[in-house]
């Protein structure tokens, strides 16, 4: 079976875990970043579990949590074809093809793609950037990936709670700065935040850069705050917490 075309001179192959993962992603247009592989790390799905990763892109969150638990299966919902056609020729280059497959679909037509609680799990890294907020990218690849063109937080949360099983996990990755924007629409949506983990750029910054935001549905009120997660070290380069995220296979704070 030939692999798109987009594979053949317009990827980067991006290694994790030692190089035991993988990960092919276009050169130039979308490419996934560290809050990708944080949501990835804070997704704790439990045995034989269905996880659907919303706006899956080319599949890092799908490949990572495949490879640390061998007993789940995970699925995407992508709308850009060019992505989707990525994410499952990197499924299948990584020996997991069985277990992660991608569907093409729109979040804010979920219905069409997903059946009403048919997943254990949720997780999505969606676009962070407003329609009129910031420059968009150039390329359109990246901007419907990176900017609400395509359906704001309020889409995506509740895409999250019509696929999620009653008390089932939802994930999400977010700016810290619109956290109360995340929060307020998981409420909306019977969604109760369970974890939130604060992600500071390094251990000086004043102001956390990222959350990450563990809910259930209908789940009971208590939330635990964790202590903060650094991504860089003093002087520069990964903080060790961070490294491990590619070099090894732990789990964030529970």
């Amino acid at each position: 079976m030939s692999e798109p075309n987009l594979l053949c001179n317009a990827v980067t192959d991006d290694a994790l875990f030692n190089g035991k993962l993988i990960c092919r992603q276009p050169r130039n247009g979308y490419r996934f970043s560290v809050d990708a592989v944080l949501a990835a790390h804070f997704v704790n799905p439990g045995a034989d579990r269905r996880v659907l990763d919303l706006g899956c892109g080319c599949g890092v969150i799908g490949l990572i949590l495949c490879f640390r638990y061998p007993d789940i299966v995970v699925e995407g919902l992508e709308l850009q074809e060019s992505l989707a056609d990525l994410a499952e020729a990197n499924g299948r280059s990584n020996g997991v093809g069985s277990r992660f497959s991608v569907r093409r679909g729109d979040v804010r037509a979920i219905a069409e793609s997903v059946s009403p609680e048919s997943v254990d799990v949720v997780v999505c890294n969606p676009p962070y950037g407003g329609r009129k907020t910031g420059r968009l990218n150039r390329d359109s690849q990246a901007a419907s990936a990176r900017h609400e063109v395509q359906g704001g937080i309020e889409d995506f949360v509740r895409a999250a709670a019509f696929a999620v099983k009653n008390r089932g996990q939802v994930v999400f990755v977010y700016p810290a700065r619109r956290c109360n924007t995340l929060l307020a629409a998981m409420q909306a949506h019977r969604l109760t935040p369970k974890r939130l983990l604060p992600v500071y750029s390094y251990s000086e910054a004043s102001q956390a850069c990222l959350v990450l935001v563990e809910a259930r549905k209908n789940g009971g009120e208590q939330i635990d705050i964790l202590a903060p997660f650094f991504i860089h070290q003093h002087g520069g380069g990964y903080s060790p917490a961070m490294r491990a995220l590619y070099e090894a296979s732990p789990c964030l704070p529970r």
